[in-house]
């Protein structure tokens, strides 16, 4: 009976992931004609799960769910590639958090912890002010689109509280938690690679051009991932 609801509670958080990733990469996205790829909201997701529920769930859910998005957003030329180059950062991003996050913070941790939120406030700001403002076509829950614009001063209070997590969790907590922000940035160069050598060498596209749309998608998935999961697992842990 035992082994049973075991494995009735590991299908139940497979689908809840898989579903979880496909909706938050389908329900808003942004074209990219250079690519005729799109930005999406997947990473948040991806990430959460990976963090959440270890490096084989977040595999699954993050190749899977992505590449399902892929498919019934019409991008089908993209869904091989995705289900592998998801599927990649999910594990990198479970697999790296288990094996860095639950060490001792030492003084070199500290340190290293905090250069990397200073980079990642850097970049937030360039990505944001440079690449991701201005106006924009986007699509929500594949039916609806809309014009809009994204003025460059928003940015400035989105880095601030992008940062806030990883900085008290660098300050406070007894383990290395400070280095999730670096775990899931080197997670999110696996996608950003992946995408690159799939247009640019298989499919024979401009891919430079969504590079940095890639790693915006990097920026904004582990700003809200790593709050979310601190939230759901102090939840959890009542």
């Amino acid at each position: 009976m035992r082994s049973s609801s075991t494995v009735g509670l590991k299908v139940a958080k497979l689908a809840l992931s898989i579903a979880l990733v496909a909706a938050a990469t389908a329900i808003f996205t942004i074209y990219v004609p250079a690519t005729r790829g799109y930005f999406n909201l997947g990473e948040t997701m991806v990430y959460f799960i990976a963090l959440y529920f270890g490096p084989f769930i977040g595999a699954f859910a993050g190749g899977v769910g992505s590449a399902l998005a892929d498919l019934l957003l019409g991008y089908t030329i993209y869904a091989p590639a995705t289900l592998l180059i998801k599927a990649a950062e999910g594990w990198a991003a479970g697999y790296l958090a288990l094996r860095l996050t639950g060490r001792e913070k030492t003084f070199r941790i500290f340190i290293l912890s905090l250069i990397v939120s200073a980079g990642y406030l850097f970049v937030i700001l360039i990505v944001g002010l440079y690449i991701l403002s201005g106006e924009f076509e986007a699509s929500f829950i594949m039916v609806m689109s809309a014009v809009g614009v994204i003025h460059p001063s928003i940015w400035y209070p989105l880095a601030v509280l992008a940062i806030a997590t990883p900085l008290y969790l660098t300050v406070k907590s007894r383990k290395s938690e400070g280095l999730l922000l670096l775990v899931l940035l080197l997670s999110g160069l696996i996608m950003v690679s992946g995408y690159f050598i799939y247009e640019q060498f298989i499919l024979g596209y401009y891919a430079v051009a969504e590079v940095p749309v890639n790693f915006g998608q990097v920026i904004i998935g582990t700003a809200v991932a790593i709050p979310l999961y601190r939230a759901v697992r102090r939840l959890t842990a009542r």
